[in-house]
């Protein structure tokens, strides 16, 4: 009786809002992307999905109080590329990456890329390298929080390249453009997303893309590996849920992601904002976070960069 009990109620899913917490701050791409993910799932499944943006302790906070939740499908987490790093940064951890959440699906790829303040007298990623080893102390790069894909890849680029950047933490993205507009820092990774308005305006410049590839928004822009190869720095985005929620529900919410990656219209507005939706299954995801958390941990390594 008690198991006919759960799945009726499994099978009402979801019958009030459910909560999305976001790993980042307002104004970066994981907010954009939670952002579409909420309108999907709530056009879905008939409830108000409600963003908490949680940042701070480079996704920790955020992960955190969803590993804590109870696992009911009705607290979600927006995942980001952090969530990957910051088990390599810290000997202890207040949850386990793995084992306390449940994959629900990789919703969307972004590249980052390497921006300089228009007063910077560099146009690629040569000249800026070319730059640092003659102006020793005078470039200051902003990071975003401990482990942001700012954080990772300007330290990649630094050891890679054999330069000196001063770092910078800044709370999330939308503060780390403002000082880069404001030269407060010369250099930053940041999210293509939300960087393409400032490039496009004149107010930033692009001079190479972070990931192994180039994208398709920015075709004559080069790779950072074109001149340093093996650096790749991208950034990803994906659904995660509290351990131990039913995979009834896992496989809801997995489809309606689904849904929307497939949708032309939604792939096109993505493409338009320098991503890639990809809408997998939660397997898929499970697989995808363990080779990032083994590359990042590599990374890690070889930066130096572990926090305790």
């Amino acid at each position: 009786m008690m198991l006919l009990a759960a799945g009726a109620a499994h099978a009402a899913y979801p019958d009030k809002p459910i909560r999305m917490i976001v790993i980042s701050s307002a104004g970066g791409s994981t907010d954009m992307v939670a952002r579409a993910v909420g309108r999907a799932l709530s056009e879905g499944l008939g409830q108000p999905v409600v963003l908490d943006n949680r940042p701070g302790g480079g996704g920790v906070i955020a992960a955190d109080l969803t590993a804590k939740a109870h696992p009911d499908g009705y607290t979600i987490l927006m995942a980001n590329t952090a969530h990957t790093v910051q088990p390599s940064l810290h000997a202890m951890m207040p949850y386990d990456p793995i084992k306390d959440f449940a994959p629900v699906s990789l919703v969307a790829l972004t590249h980052s890329v390497l921006l300089v303040h228009p007063s910077l007298p560099v146009k690629s990623v040569r000249e800026l390298i070319d730059y640092a080893k003659a102006n020793p102390g005078k470039l200051n790069y902003a990071s975003g929080t401990n482990g942001s894909s700012a954080h990772i890849g300007s330290e990649l680029l630094k050891l890679m390249a054999g330069i000196d950047m001063l770092r910078v933490p800044y709370k999330g993205t939308a503060e780390n453009l403002n000082a880069l507009i404001a030269n407060e820092v010369q250099v930053s990774f940041v999210t293509l997303p939300a960087a393409l308005p400032l490039i496009n305006s004149g107010r930033l410049r692009v001079i190479a893309l972070g990931g192994p590839r180039r994208a398709s928004r920015l075709p004559e822009v080069p790779t950072v590996a074109e001149t340093l190869p093996g650096f790749d720095i991208g950034t990803w985005h994906g659904v995660l849920a509290p351990a131990g929620t039913p995979p009834t529900i896992i496989a809801r919410l997995s489809g309606e992601l689904a849904k929307m990656a497939k949708n032309p219209e939604t792939r096109e507005q993505a493409a338009a904002q320098g991503l890639e939706l990809v809408g997998s299954s939660p397997q898929e995801l499970d697989v995808y976070i363990r080779g990032q958390m083994a590359k990042f941990a590599r990374l890690v390594k070889a930066t130096g960069m572990r926090l305790d």
